[in-house]
């Protein structure tokens, strides 16, 4: 009797695809189909990309406050590695992500690549994510009508419409203006396509002094060790989830 149950016990495991080995921990069973891309870590679903082992979870917790928590995979075990209970995310709430419209200060749901990153400081070894330093005259484009909607640019290379002041419907995002919120900032994927009117400029970035605009921040020291884990060979992946 003990054998059968037993067995009946590693059936409903292998039936499942994930058992939990600890607190912390979620081990998986190989990949197998489309399956194999969704993992709940941390309370919050996740859509994996091909070769994904590092995932970021945002989930709110109340107000404005996020949990946010960096997960790596070890040996078929998504492991904690950073945790931070005061993250934050936009004044607006949450939203699905192609509901989503520009200056609603509405952080989307989904899961998103982290793709680069930008900062205050020269680039460092540790730092494997494609990186820039920002620079007098940097911007990131809101600009509705620029083809460079949604991108870093500076303003003099010229086309988009960076006198707007940011207030504006089409203003940008002087990025000298947030020494602080982007002394370490990582680059999602959101809107990469370029939806016009749909958002831009959403990143994992420092703490301020409240909600933000529809990113996601975390405090300082995680943002610091983040850099430092995140490769873009690791294909790392945020999560926002409610």
């Amino acid at each position: 009797m003990r054998r059968l149950l037993l067995g009946l016990l590693a059936a409903v495991l292998v039936s499942t695809g994930s058992t939990t080995d600890a607190v912390g921990s979620t081990r998986t069973n190989p990949p197998d189909g489309d399956a194999a891309r969704h993992v709940r870590l941390g309370g919050v679903d996740v859509v994996l990309r091909g070769g994904t082992t590092r995932v970021v979870t945002v989930n709110r917790t109340r107000g404005f406050h996020a949990r946010v928590v960096l997960w790596a995979l070890r040996d078929g075990a998504w492991v904690a590695r950073l945790r931070a209970a005061d993250g934050r995310i936009g004044y607006g709430g949450l939203v699905v992500g192609a509901r989503r419209r520009q200056g609603t200060g509405t952080t989307p749901l989904g899961s998103y690549g982290l793709i680069s990153a930008f900062g205050t400081h020269a680039r460092r070894p540790a730092w494997d994510l494609g990186y820039r330093k920002i620079r007098r005259g940097d911007f990131w484009v809101q600009d509705n009508g620029s083809r460079f909607y949604n991108r870093y640019r500076n303003q003099r290379q010229g086309g988009f419409r960076w006198r707007l002041p940011a207030s504006a419907e089409n203003g940008s995002e002087r990025l000298t203006d947030f020494p602080v919120q982007y002394e370490f900032s990582i680059v999602t994927s959101f809107n990469q396509g370029q939806v016009r009117h749909r958002g831009a400029g959403i990143f994992l970035h420092v703490n301020g002094t409240g909600a933000t605009a529809g990113c996601v921040s975390a405090p300082r020291w995680f943002l610091a060790a983040a850099m430092a884990r995140l490769d873009a060979d690791l294909h790392p992946v945020i999560a926002v989830g409610r």
